[in-house]
């Protein structure tokens, strides 16, 4: 399905032709896509193109500034940030995080994702708080938003971090099956894929509460500001006119907030 916003900046066509030129400078429109937040983007049935609210967006970008698309994929929105001094990518899809945002320039956010725990069913934890305790091991996926936020905000707690963010529940869960889960006490991420990892499971839980609103925005290299002021306007512009939100619920995120 291609959705398409209905609005159009009133840029003039040399500010436009700047805008892609400095967004797009090989003529063509690398989008980082991150498969590793489901609410963002999915791989597309019978190993077809990739689909969700980043690729959405990114098509919808492409088709404005009138350049071909190219999607970049990758399996973790760490590995995406990882990427960017290999000059692989000239758009992508992150949480604007203070790291990050030396090296990158943000739109205001599009999405907000709660970020919690997901626990032993009969684990003491019941709030955010009770993980903050210095025999507390926490799984999380190495470099994701989520990482990035309890790295600075946790103090006696200790994270172990997974190539990916699945692989922080499914270390999690394995720790589970082996009788070990003293070693881990729980697994951090996105609410929604949290509760795809405890669907059907009596022996583990999602915390209520969220330790932080993962604040997702589209983000382009700095140096770019001709491209940054137009992806910038973009993305506010898709906001109001709800494009935003049809491209979240075609693909039955409908959970999400849009910020």
């Amino acid at each position: 399905m291609v959705l398409s916003a209905s609005g159009a900046l009133e840029w003039d066509s040399e500010k436009l032709k700047a805008a892609a030129n400095s967004l797009a400078p090989r003529g063509r429109l690398r989008a980082a896509i991150n498969f590793g937040n489901g609410v963002l983007a999915q791989r597309g049935p019978d190993g077809g193109p990739p689909r969700g609210v980043s690729v959405q967006l990114a098509t919808e970008l492409a088709r404005r500034l009138d350049v071909p698309l190219d999607l970049v994929t990758f399996e973790a929105a760490g590995k995406v940030f990882a990427a960017l001094s290999s000059d692989v990518w000239d758009i992508a899809f992150l949480a604007n995080e203070p790291e990050r945002a030396k090296e990158v320039d943000f739109t205001s956010p599009y999405v907000s994702i709660d970020a919690t725990y997901l626990v032993a069913a009969d684990s003491p934890y019941r709030a955010v708080a009770d993980l903050d305790q210095p025999h507390v091991v926490v799984a999380v996926g190495k470099g994701a938003a989520y990482d990035l936020y309890l790295s600075r905000t946790l103090k006696h707690a200790t994270l172990v971090r997974a190539p990916t963010s699945s692989g922080a529940s499914d270390m999690f869960l394995e720790s589970l099956a082996s009788g070990s889960h003293s070693d881990l006490s729980a697994a951090a991420g996105v609410r929604q894929a949290l509760d795809d990892a405890a669907k059907g499971r009596s022996d583990v839980r999602v915390l209520g509460e969220a330790f932080t609103s993962v604040e997702q925005a589209m983000a382009t290299p700095r140096g770019r500001e001709s491209g940054s002021a137009y992806l910038c306007a973009f993305i506010d512009e898709v906001k109001a006119a709800g494009f935003v939100r049809q491209a979240l619920d075609a693909t039955g995120q409908t959970a999400a907030r849009v910020s």
